[in-house]
């Protein structure tokens, strides 16, 4: 005979689920800007610049260190 209560999902399931459906949702824009980057590889993506800008410049690592 069944229970005549309704189940509860406890918090830590929602939260597994909503991180789950969170990622999915990254994975999906990510696809989705690599799909618009291959059909128009002249266009610079702000991800892909802030990524460029991000990275330190090699000749001032190397002026950096010859000044210490």
């Amino acid at each position: 005979m069944a229970s005549g209560g309704k189940r509860k999902t406890t918090m830590a399931k929602l939260n597994r689920e909503s991180k789950m459906r969170e990622r999915r949702q990254d994975k999906q824009a990510r696809k989705e800007a690599r799909k618009l980057a291959a059909e128009n590889p002249d266009s610079v993506l702000v991800e892909d610049a802030a990524v460029i800008t991000a990275e330190p410049d090699a000749e001032a690592i190397v002026s950096a260190h010859a000044d210490a």
